[in-house]
């Protein structure tokens, strides 16, 4: 399963597979993880919504709630996806910095 067909919401659901690879979290978690990894605030819409999205893909999975909290797990599909979609985005970098180096 690509990531390509989640369109403009890529962004958020590779910053939240990359988190989830790390471990099982509920959303706020997830917010402060992204936040310290990659430098990015997103807004809980922005976040809820590609939970929703990406569980509806089954990339990833909501488990049973802890006090109010749910967590979320990554599904080996997730893995796979993120995995194709990482070294995918590994080769354009490395292509564009040839190309920048040689400038």
């Amino acid at each position: 399963m690509e990531l390509g067909g989640l369109g403009r919401f890529a962004d958020p659901a590779v910053l939240i597979l990359s988190s989830l690879a790390g471990g099982d979290r509920h959303g706020y978690a997830l917010l402060r993880d992204i936040e310290e990894f990659a430098g990015v605030t997103l807004g809980p819409g922005t976040l809820y919504g590609a939970l929703t999205r990406l569980e509806q893909r089954g990339l990833i999975q909501s488990l049973a709630a802890e006090q109010r909290r749910r967590p979320y797990r990554l599904t080996e599909a997730g893995a796979a996806a993120l995995h194709e979609y990482l070294q995918h985005a590994r080769a354009v970098t490395e292509v564009g910095l040839l190309r920048l180096s040689a400038t």
